[in-house]
């Protein structure tokens, strides 16, 4: 029976999870957020091994040291561009953690022929989401740090998966059924681990940003299983919020790259290049232009709108384009920012790079927010972006992309994107905007690329 105490202890952490998710809401409060969601944990984990484990203070002590440096060491060794797979680990973490927990509540608890019906339902539904979960985000872990290149696909995979699946539904009956027998949940874990690698294996970068977010909700689903297994009520709802939390950015996700759920999770590729060939889509039709051109260009203009993309993310340029923001602004130039949804490889990713550079929360505009301003705009600058800025999306009904929201960017005056190249983006198919009457096209690197036209501004 929890005491009192334990009881005002979890409330306090269910709470600070609360006003913690909130916080995240915003750029300007997502620190906030973040420290509140942080000091709820740690209040309760501190409880369960304190009041329920009785874990010795000191070693509690010992082992929040130990995590600290782990923590700082990762946070501080991790660049901006790796947040992704940092987040993906965490994700495989919250739900391999959710299999050994729930296993060993029930290995080490009562016995099988004891065991009542809401734990073992619980368990099954805790180690099948957390084994997918885990293998899951291993995998993009793996594909997103460039260690794991191929995309596993092969005749029959939807079979398979299917197959597999459904072996993780009968694991999970015949673990119930059998009153808890351990045979079944090893069976039951291997499955559903074969099918989370066999989920991810076949996704590319592209939808990436939305297997983050669906894993992230799976590891909040597992951690609520757990709950239930545990009758602890601050892990049910740590794990509801992040479920749904989780569920609801996906859709968001899903919505903003035109793409169905169940497109993205059981592999189909988006798009493809079709029959176009690019080199005669291209050819004598694209206008480059020089640093210095495009810094007479900005000087004159009296809106600029930049759109950065995961090229300057890679480039490491968010800096530099501020520098570059911060020269218009202190000639009167009016500069703002429309980020797209998937600009990077995680949901927010492109608002924490720029806010990372001390580039102002109100300047960053969604989508919605950015559209209307682009034909007010005389000068758009896109940094390193290629698919969220097609127009083909728009204007095209059979183009792969047709439908997904993008900024309308070919609606500004004058349009300069920086690029290395005219290679396609995740769709595979060429862009009508580089061949535009209004588009330069400024090749290099993109730090490269903004370093100098910052140069010619100082020079003007």
């Amino acid at each position: 029976m929890q005491s009192d105490g334990v009881r005002l202890c979890y409330l306090a952490a269910a709470v600070l999870f609360i006003f913690g998710l909130k916080g995240l809401t915003h750029p300007r409060s997502a620190v906030r957020g973040n420290l509140l969601s942080a000091l709820g944990m740690l209040i309760a984990v501190a409880t369960v091994l304190v009041s329920e484990a009785g874990l010795d203070w000191n070693v509690l002590l010992a082992g929040l040291a130990v995590g600290t440096v782990i923590g700082l060491v990762l946070a501080l060794r991790t660049v901006m561009t790796a947040i992704p797979q940092i987040v993906a680990l965490f994700n495989g973490f919250g739900g391999g953690a959710s299999v050994l927990v729930a296993g060993a509540a029930l290995i080490g608890g009562a016995p099988p022929e004891h065991a009542g019906i809401r734990v073992l339902v619980s368990t099954a539904a805790a180690v099948v989401i957390g084994a997918v979960t885990l293998l899951g985000s291993l995998v993009a872990f793996g594909k997103l740090g460039g260690m794991i290149k191929i995309h596993l696909v092969f005749p029959g995979q939807k079979m398979v998966n299917g197959l597999l699946a459904g072996c993780c539904v009968a694991g999970g009956v015949l673990l119930v059924m059998s009153g808890g027998d351990v045979q079944w949940l090893w069976a039951t874990v291997i499955a559903a681990g074969l099918l989370g690698v066999l989920l991810v294996m076949p996704i590319g970068g592209a939808d990436m940003p939305v297997v983050i977010a669906a894993l992230n909700a799976y590891s909040g689903l597992a951690a609520c299983g757990t709950g239930f297994v545990l009758s602890n009520s601050v892990l049910v709802i740590a794990g509801s919020l992040v479920g749904t939390s989780g569920l609801i950015l996906t859709r968001i996700m899903c919505s903003a790259m035109n793409r169905s759920f169940g497109n993205v999770i059981f592999g189909v590729a988006m798009g493809g290049g079709g029959n176009v060939d690019a080199d005669a889509f291209y050819d004598g039709k694209v206008k480059s232009t020089s640093a210095e051109e495009v810094a007479l260009l900005l000087e004159d203009a009296r809106r600029v709108v930049v759109v950065p993309g995961y090229g300057m993310a890679v480039a490491q340029a968010q800096h530099l384009v501020r520098d570059m923001t911060r020269l218009l602004e202190a000639r009167g130039v009016a500069v703002t920012f429309a980020i797209h949804p998937v600009a990077g490889r995680m949901p927010g990713h492109m608002n924490v790079l720029l806010a990372e550079a001390d580039i102002a929360y109100d300047s960053l505009l969604d989508i919605d927010a950015a559209n209307p301003t682009f034909s007010q705009a005389d000068v758009a600058v896109v940094v390193g972006a290629n698919d969220v800025v097609n127009p083909d999306a728009r204007n095209n009904p059979d183009s792969p992309i047709a439908g997904m929201p993008i900024l309308d960017v070919d609606r500004a005056g004058t349009v300069v994107v920086v690029k290395r190249s005219l290679s396609p983006g995740f769709a595979g198919i060429p862009n009508p905007l580089f061949i535009a009457d209004n588009t330069l096209m400024l090749y290099g690197d993109g730090k490269k690329a903004i370093g100098d036209i910052n140069a010619a501004l100082k020079g003007l």
